[in-house]
């Protein structure tokens, strides 16, 4: 009886895992079905490169550059912000904090992946966005750093969370060998725990980069949405997942802009998906 219930499970796992990555697959294919029929219309060069998104212009111009360094420069200047607090996050939680502190503290960085985009979104426009504006002097704070600041935040428990997790998971018998040879604590952690822990902290990252990159309601809130190729992070920008959701609606199916927003999300799907290979590589890199 035990040996079926074991193959029943071992099969459903089997199944679970199978169909994931059907679905996978026939995303990827739904997005170059109606991405290849547009490539059909219009140039792939143009639209890689162009300069400038005017899909409503005459004749409609489809070009992404603007929106694909709009989405890099929030994802970098959100990764610079994330990446070392969050770190520095999962190694006070793991290493420093007290064992009571350490619960409380674990728990609240989870919950925090448990806010709503849009909440997020919500929160930076009334309280970041004015804050900006005042302390740059400039026009308006929907810029790049309002996005970078409110991606990084919601980047952070990611990290926090599966660095901790590796840290965590560091053999106990470097950290006495450690202390056996006259290492500090703070040694220790830079250059014992944090090598060892490396391929689950750099998986984190990636997670969190992969989490950026794909978010939509927050940054469509907050980076004022100027397709335009940015200069500086206190611009406007605007992102190729925002541009998917603002414009979607508004297209009539079936025609060039229609599939030109699908042709995005297959851009943005090779995108993610590279990122998320480079994760789980790196993930069971000493498995």
């Amino acid at each position: 009886m035990k040996k079926l219930a074991d193959d029943v499970i071992e099969k459903l796992i089997f199944i679970c895992g199978i169909t994931a990555i059907v679905f996978v697959v026939l995303i990827f294919v739904f997005l170059m079905k109606e991405g290849v029929s547009f490539f059909g219309e219009y140039s792939f060069h143009d639209f890689l490169l162009g300069k400038f998104w005017y899909p409503t212009s005459d004749p409609p111009r489809f070009g992404i550059l603007p929106l694909i360094l709009g989405s890099l420069i929030i994802t970098l200047g959100a990764s610079l912000i994330a990446v070392p607090l969050g770190t520095m996050a999962a190694l006070y939680i793991s290493e420093v904090a007290p064992k009571g502190a350490k619960d409380v503290l674990k728990a609240g960085v989870e919950l925090l992946a448990a806010i709503p985009s849009v909440v997020v979104g919500f929160i930076g426009m009334v309280t970041l966005v004015p804050i900006i504006k005042n302390v740059f002097g400039i026009p308006t704070g929907l810029t790049a750093l309002s996005g970078c600041i409110m991606l990084a935040f919601m980047a952070m428990p990611t990290i926090v969370s599966i660095s901790e997790d590796a840290i965590n998971a560091v053999p106990w018998q470097y950290k006495e060998g450690a202390l056996a040879l006259g290492a500090t604590k703070w040694q220790i952690m830079y250059r014992i725990i944090l090598p060892a822990a490396a391929p689950g902290i750099i998986a984190s990252v990636m997670l969190g980069i992969g989490r950026v990159i794909g978010e939509t309601m927050a940054v469509m809130m907050v980076t004022g949405n100027a397709a335009v190729i940015p200069h500086g992070f206190l611009e406007s920008v605007r992102t190729m997942t925002a541009t998917i959701a603002a414009e979607m609606g508004e297209t009539v199916r079936g025609s060039i802009h229609y599939k030109a927003l699908f042709a995005i999300g297959a851009v943005l799907f090779i995108i993610t998906f590279f990122i998320n290979f480079v994760a789980d590589t790196y993930l069971h890199k000493n498995k």
